[in-house]
């Protein structure tokens, strides 16, 4: 079963287009080199975003949750406040071609 990883953030006050370049420029190539990696789906806003990313499998996302999301942490920790918000959930239906 695919699983899907819904992370939500606070971005720091006139962080927005620093925070989406980061992602384009640095989180989402990183994604693309972790196994099992599928899609990543970014959105902002205001001050608030989430990020929707989907995983060919339980044990790939998890393995991701304990190695690459630290990093990917370390590379937003300019632009956000907080701790972000993480909720994992089994892919029922998608239209996208997985």
């Amino acid at each position: 079963m695919q699983i899907v990883r819904n992370v939500q953030f606070q971005i720091k006050r006139g962080k927005v287009d620093e925070f989406t370049k980061t992602l384009a420029n640095d989180v989402i190539p990183a994604l693309r080199t972790q196994p099992g990696f599928n899609h990543e789906f970014a959105m902002v806003n205001g001050d608030r975003a989430l990020g929707i990313s989907i995983w060919k499998d339980r044990s790939s996302a998890e393995k991701y949750e304990n190695t690459g999301y630290s990093k990917v942490l370390e590379k937003l920790a300019p632009v956000i406040e907080g701790t972000p918000k993480v909720d994992t959930y089994e892919l029922a239906a998608t239209s996208l071609p997985l």
